[in-house]
This record gives C-alpha cells, structure tokens and sequence, in this order.
C-alpha cells in the first residue's frame, strides 16, 4: 500500500463495480473531482442489477435495462459517458476465469493507469459493502489488475494488447490508507445516487444518511467542518 501518482500524472481510469450504483454510493465524488480535472473516466459494471430494487409490480425482465439506463444518467452527473456492461447475473457473480479475461479485456482496451474497484476484503464493520458481488467482482478485478491484463501470454484468444495499469484504489476496504475531499463535488455524487430512481425507497433519508457517513469519513480523516470526504485503500506496483 502507498500514496497514489498525482492526479496530474493520469490521463485515464477505470472503474469496475458489481452493481449499477455501486460508483455512486462508494466513489463518485472522487470520480467528479477526477473528470473537473479532465481525467478520462470510463466504467465497467458487472451485472445488470437484475435482483434489486422495490416495484413487485414491475415485470422483472425490464431491470436489466431499467439499471442500465439509471447507471448512464448517473455517470453523465459526474462526467462519464463511457460505459462497459458485462451483463453478468445479480447475487451469482463469481471470480471465474471468464470474468478475469472479461474485466482483462475491457482494461486492455481503456489502457487506464489506474484502477477503481469495491473491496476484495469482507468488511465486518459494513456488512451491506461486502455484498459477495461485490468481493467477487472485486477479486476478478485484482486477478485482472494483476497479472493477466500485463500478461501478453495470458488469455490468448485476447486480441487487444497488453496493458499495465500500475495503480489499483479500493473502496471500502477494511484498512483506508487515502481519503479524497468531495466537498465541492458532494451534490454530483447525490445527483448521481438519485438517479438511481427504482433502487430507493425513500430518497429522503438516503440524503440524510450520505450525508452523515462521509461528513464521518471527513472528520476520520482530519478535514475541516462541514466537508464530505471518500475513503480509499491505494495499491501502487
């Protein structure tokens, strides 16, 4: 674990996360505030969020599209409007092989110098972080980050070139090691997570509570008053 490159020195990222909305709960203010500085920022989401959301009268085969088009709205408060669906089933995500080389290819083609994934680590503290999609996904994402999307042997059937990223960033890791100050991009990231219009049941109370968690994670990390921060775990090869 280390201090991240300067955010001068990155001209793409990558982000990859299990559901739609998982970026906006975790990380979107520090997407903002990457994108403000004219970062590229370019998203991988990895199920189509089949079994969320509270409508029992919806027909169940519209979400996969519903989550999809409420991730795009989303992304575009926060300046991305490049996203990869991998179309993989909600609650059955595992760190197969096929998910590697598919988070693999999609590195290699991005070519970003840093990545941004969920925590492979349960936290025990946040139980609801450690959905076990999101420490799959996770997991398939460090495979990927390390060694197969810089490995030119492996996945050969990949035609896309080879690609070391060298900087992985964690949410919700157990151990923060980097916090970001989202002060000025705090209402991106609540705009994105209203966005997420079938995913909540009382919008309310969700600003209410985003706004009391990362006022804590600012305080945690010795920010003045009245700031919102956004923790990270920062691994650099």
């Amino acid at each position: 674990m280390s201090e991240p490159r300067p955010d001068s020195e990155i001209e793409r990222i990558l982000v990859v996360v299990a559901h739609p909305d998982d970026i906006d709960f975790g990380g979107a203010g520090t997407v903002a505030v990457w994108t403000k500085a004219g970062i590229e920022v370019q998203y991988c989401i990895v199920t189509d969020g089949q079994a969320g959301g509270f409508e029992p009268d919806r027909d169940r085969a519209e979400i996969p599209g519903v989550r999809r088009a409420e991730q795009t709205a989303a992304a575009q408060h926060v300046g991305v409007d490049q996203l990869h669906f991998l179309g993989y089933q909600d609650g059955a995500v595992e760190p197969t092989l096929e998910l590697i080389r598919d988070i693999s290819r999609v590195i290699r083609t991005v070519r970003p110098q840093r990545i941004l994934t969920q925590s492979p680590e349960r936290s025990w503290n946040r139980l609801q972080v450690s959905h076990p999609d999101h420490l799959a996904a996770a997991e398939a994402t460090v495979r990927a980050f390390y060694p197969a999307a810089g490995n030119p042997y492996a996945y050969p059937d990949l035609t896309e070139e080879a690609w070391d990223v060298g900087e992985l960033w964690m949410m919700d890791h157990p151990t923060a090691n980097h916090y970001v100050d989202i002060t000025g991009t705090f209402d991106l990231k609540l705009a994105a997570l209203l966005s997420h219009t079938s995913q909540h049941r009382d919008p309310e109370g969700l600003q209410t509570g985003i706004r009391a968690n990362f006022a804590a994670v600012a305080a945690a990390a010795g920010f003045p008053a009245d700031h919102y921060a956004e923790a990270f775990t920062v691994v650099r090869m």
